[in-house]
């Protein structure tokens, strides 16, 4: 499969593919080289970069992510380690959301007008 190709199907720019090859988050194993030097992907890469874009998406950094795929990387216990850290960070994250709704909701509770200004009772 060519480059433009995996591109368009995991819906990423070409640029970001080369980038996570220089970076080894795509590792040779997913990549064909032809007498032309032309990249030729495995048709494994798609669901390969759905895991790297998912990563992405909860706040894995790239080198987080490079460490996790990388065979001579981190121990199974460290990745575990790393994935309950973050999922610690995104419990932390949605406590603060709720708590922030929850002072939105008082505040509406304290029928406060914007008509003389914000926090001014008429």
């Amino acid at each position: 499969m060519k480059i433009s190709e995996v591109a368009k199907i995991v819906n990423l720019p070409i640029s970001t593919i080369r980038y996570y090859e220089k970076m080894g988050i795509i590792t040779d194993e997913y990549i064909l080289r032809e007498e032309n030097n032309y990249r030729n992907y495995d048709a494994e890469i798609i669901h390969h970069l759905g895991v790297v874009k998912n990563c992405l998406a909860v706040g894995f950094s790239i080198n987080d992510i490079k460490s996790m795929i990388s065979k001579n990387g981190i121990s199974k216990e460290e990745q575990t380690r790393i994935i309950k850290a973050k999922i610690a960070d995104i419990e932390a994250a949605q406590k603060n959301l709720e708590d922030s709704k929850q002072s939105l909701y008082d505040l509406l509770e304290l029928d406060i007008t914007c008509e003389d200004g914000f926090g001014k009772y008429s």
